[in-house]
């Protein structure tokens, strides 16, 4: 490059304008010789002397081993008529070839004779070039390259003498670069040392902290085991690890416990939407989730949920201590709630026990005896509850969510899964949608159906109180809002339309109102019956009959019209009209119909 030091090395070469003779000093020599200021032409020897000179400079200037090489590759010219075929770095035990340029390629042979020689001085045979020699390149810490040199004639003594110089200075060169990057390493694995040695550190008092803070944690754990657990105990010792307000919360939202200052009074209602929002919400998550100002975590023992545990944060002091203690004490609560309810599930099974024999009919006595052992009054009066549920199988879990569910609404009862319901005994009266509104949140879906009995005063009337629950939640079942709670004291004239003794009187009525239209819908896939039931339904309102059956209005005309033809019956008449109605009902709900 102009300016360098290399650059400037061959500006002085002779022949390159330093001491070029102008004029007649070339013509006449004696002129020369006559000048008092014409300059003496200096010697080959003097020149390619300056250029080693100058070239030393430029090796020791650089601080990179390559740029050392290629710099004494680049310049062999001005110590000699030599030329440089290849040239090595010693890297870990092995000389690795260094181009001189991009793209240029040296002898194979070149390459294994070096090898050979494994930086010992050697001649090389290069074709073309009547001389070539692999050159070492040493230092006092060993072997840092080696060069191979070319020349087109036999060097010189001379020449060999400047040669070995430039080889003793790129050597002194590599090796003083050598040893500053090795400086520079030792400097950075000393800094990296350090570093590691104060990583080390942090982490011991880090190690030294958690262990200190799970001797605490494992201390107050202990206490809350050997107090026998309790919502309180678990929040109180929460509380004293972390410093935070810490609380329980029933699924629905509904405080059970808090420990620490600043409590709501009264505490908020919950919001059932966003309560479920925000339980969805945390059971993605594998921890405890920041809800607002609260570290929230699930109380799910067997994967069911039953409340959370949280700690008011309003600050963000939390850390990862906080977290561990908040899991930690969620895992003993899980562990309490689920012996509690291996307590549950043996209560329940007596509870069954006793309200299967209950809807069979059992001595008094012993009915009495068993409900004082399970904590039930039964000497009250009592209702007998049926519900059913789309998307549940009646078993001991959904058991426990209509147990749990009851309970949060403030019924007292006993109760046991059958078939396709559970049954419940409860000593008043369910609220008209409270049950149905809490079994919608247990479940996530308000497919649901809940039928209520009479009043039940005596134990012997609960397997015919029962009947009436049934035919109460069939009622609803197949009427137009098939979800929700019925009251058997509210069913009017469904009360009397139960099969019983008089089931072959009710069918034959209805064979006699509607044994046409029964037949022609088996004999034609059609809908007569029940197109008549849904235009009952609507109260005769044609457009709402149509949209009930989706379909056309001037089809449901059809359709009413086909009725007074196939059944022979005037709809206008006030008297026909009452017998098809309640022929239709009976149809749909005693004798099941459009299954």
């Amino acid at each position: 490059m102009p300016g360098s030091r290399a650059y400037q090395l061959y500006r002085r070469r002779p022949g390159r304008g330093g001491s070029r003779i102008r004029g007649n000093a070339r013509r006449h020599p004696a002129a020369v010789r006559r000048g008092p200021r014409a300059p003496v032409p200096a010697s080959p020897s003097a020149h390619a002397l300056h250029a080693l000179v100058t070239l030393s400079g430029a090796l020791f200037d650089s601080r990179d081993e390559a740029e050392i090489l290629r710099l004494a590759m680049d310049h062999l010219a001005a110590v000699g008529p030599y030329s440089a075929e290849a040239g090595y770095l010693q890297v870990g035990d092995e000389l690795v070839h260094t181009p001189r340029k991009a793209g240029h390629v040296h002898a194979t042979a070149v390459d294994r004779r070096v090898r050979e020689l494994a930086g010992r001085d050697g001649p090389v045979t290069v074709p073309g070039r009547p001389w070539g020699w692999a050159l070492g390149l040493r230092g006092l810490d060993g072997l840092h390259g080696c060069l191979v040199v070319t020349s087109r004639s036999r060097p010189t003594a001379a020449e060999r003498s400047l040669l070995a110089t430039l080889v003793r200075h790129t050597a002194a060169a590599l090796s003083v670069a050598f040893a500053l990057r090795r400086r520079r390493e030792d400097a950075l694995e000393l800094y990296r040392l350090k570093e590691e040695r104060t990583d080390l550190q942090r982490e011991l008092i880090s190690v030294a902290a958690e262990l200190g803070f799970q001797q605490a944690m494992q201390a107050l754990m202990a206490d809350v085991a050997a107090s026998g657990g309790g919502e309180e105990t678990i929040t109180r010792a929460l509380h004293g690890l972390t410093g935070l307000p810490a609380l329980i919360e029933d699924r629905f939202g509904r405080l059970r416990s808090w420990t620490g200052p600043s409590r709501p009074d009264p505490y908020p209602e919950p919001d059932p939407a966003r309560q479920d929002d925000m339980l969805r919400t945390v059971a993605r998550e594998a921890g405890p989730v920041r809800i607002k100002d609260r570290l929230v975590t699930l109380i799910r023992p067997q994967g069911e949920i039953l409340g959370v545990l949280a700690l008011v944060d309003a600050r963000g002091e939390a850390d990862e201590h906080t977290v561990l203690a908040l899991e930690r004490a969620a895992t003993s609560l899980a562990l309490w709630l689920a012996h509690l309810r291996s307590l549950a599930e043996v209560e329940l099974r007596l509870h069954r026990e006793l309200v299967d024999d209950l809807l069979a009919g059992t001595d008094e006595a012993s009915a009495y005896a068993r409900s004082e052992a399970v904590g039930h009054d039964l000497h009250r009066s009592h209702y007998v509850v049926v519900v059913q549920w789309s998307n549940r199988t009646a078993d001991d879990s959904f058991a426990r969510t209509v147990a749990r569910a009851a309970s949060a609404v403030g019924m007292h009862s006993l109760l046991t899964p059958r078939s396709d319901h559970v049954v419940l005994v409860a000593d008043a009266r369910p609220h008209a949608r409270a049950l149905y509104e809490a079994l919608a949140r247990e479940t996530g879906t308000r497919s649901g159906t809940i039928g209520v009995s009479a009043p039940c005063d005596s134990l012997g009337d609960i397997p015919h109180r029962y009947q009436e629950a049934q035919r109460a939640l069939e009622v609803r079942r197949r009427s137009r809002e098939r979800y929700g709670t019925t009251f058997f004291d509210e069913l009017g004239l469904y009360r009397i339309l139960g099969p019983g003794n008089g089931y072959r009187e009710l069918e034959t009525f209805v064979h006699e109102w509607l044994g046409e239209l029964i037949d022609y819908d088996s004999l034609h896939h059609s809908t007569m019956v029940e197109t008549l039931s849904r235009y009952f339904d609507c109260g005769g309102n044609y457009d709402e009959t149509a949209e009930s059956l989706a379909i056309h209005r001037s089809t449901l005309r059809y359709r009413l019209q086909r009725i007074r033809e196939i059944s022979g019956n005037d709809l206008a008449d006030v008297e026909d009209r009452l017998n098809l109605q309640v022929a239709t009902q009976v149809w749909k709900i005693v004798l099941c119909g459009f299954d």
